[in-house]
């Protein structure tokens, strides 16, 4: 990995904090925006709920459920999560912020992902990246040869801890909600 990939790797998280603050600094939130932003972003959540069920990590090449219509359901999930908190902020700035940041760090982080799959395995791996795309999916799921997680697993989804996420969207928006509470008074 180069210098510039491993620094976005390294500081994805650590930056993502004083940007937090950020977005929600120039947020403008109104019940309405909430609300918009909360259907937007469960859209996502269903998205990353549905990935952490199929995904083994470190195990084997799942590419069955949405990892056969996208290589990266969890970030395609997390873009559409991403999205809803901007449109939820009813500020430009915000989702600027939001979308930028996400374009950077994620595109880097997917492409060192693909580097350290694509050693591990091999021809099922190429297989798999001419048949479904980076990240943007496709209208239709690919029929792969390759390992395969097989179906959604609840045990799955807990493992991955991706109720993390529905917590942390939770509490954006109930932040978000307070934003427009004080600004009333």
């Amino acid at each position: 990995m180069s210098a510039a990939g491993a620094f976005f790797v390294r500081w994805r998280v650590r930056l993502g904090y004083p940007l937090a603050i950020a977005v929600l600094w120039f947020a403008r939130p109104t019940p309405r925006s909430v609300l918009v932003g909360a259907l937007i972003g469960l859209i996502g959540l269903g998205i990353r709920a549905s990935a952490a069920g199929y995904l083994h990590k470190q195990e084997i090449l799942t590419v069955t459920g949405p990892y056969a219509y996208t290589r990266n359901p969890l970030y395609l999930g997390s873009a559409i999560l991403a999205l809803g908190i901007g449109i939820a902020t009813r500020s430009w700035i915000s989702l600027a912020i939001l979308g930028g940041y996400f374009a950077l760090f994620y595109s880097i982080v997917m492409r060192r992902e693909e580097n350290e799959l694509r050693p591990r395995h091999g021809t099922s791996f190429e297989e798999y990246v001419r048949a479904v795309p980076l990240f943007f999916p496709r209208l239709t799921p690919a029929k792969l040869s390759g390992e395969s997680a097989g179906a959604f697993s609840f045990a799955q989804y807990k493992k991955n801890h991706e109720w993390q996420a529905a917590v942390g969207f939770l509490l954006v928006l109930a932040v978000l909600l307070a934003i427009w509470f004080l600004h009333l008074y």
